[in-house]
């Protein structure tokens, strides 16, 4: 899956690569959030945060900027499950309707609010990028 960025995007990369040693595959400027949201490669989470969280605040100062990172999978189930943690997710399905893809994602009743978020910004946040990476049309709390 091909992945646009912008001017802004691909600067925070940069720096951010720069400064963590951690590939990154995606990035999500939120400018009204002040929040960089960072796709790292599988594998490079401990790089991208650093030891005592000393990468992640290094870039937080650099950027100016809230810094959120997921790591990425190619598997469409453990990335989702990546993008809604700290919420537990008992199950993801990928079904296609209307010649759309789309996953529902069951997690505890108490952890609905994690995944939904304030004002829906999570799962905002995790259609966008689902689609952006793996092709899913629709994610789908229950």
């Amino acid at each position: 899956m091909t992945v646009k960025l912008d001017t802004e995007g691909i600067r925070c990369i940069g720096i951010f690569e720069q400064s963590t040693g951690a590939g990154v595959m995606d990035c999500l400027v939120d400018t009204e959030a002040n929040k960089v949201i960072m796709v790292v490669k599988k594998g490079d989470m401990g790089l991208a945060i650093g030891k005592n969280g000393v990468n992640i605040n290094k870039v937080k100062k650099l950027l100016n900027k809230e810094i959120e990172v997921v790591e990425h999978s190619p598997d469409a189930r453990e990335f989702i499950e990546n993008l809604l943690r700290p919420a537990y997710v008992k199950s993801v399905e990928l079904l296609n309707r209307n010649d759309k893809l789309c996953a529902y994602v069951e997690v505890l009743t108490k952890h609905k609010g994690i995944a939904i978020g304030r004002d829906g910004e999570r799962i905002k946040k995790v259609k966008m990028l689902v689609k952006r990476n793996q092709g899913i049309d629709n994610v789908i709390i229950k």
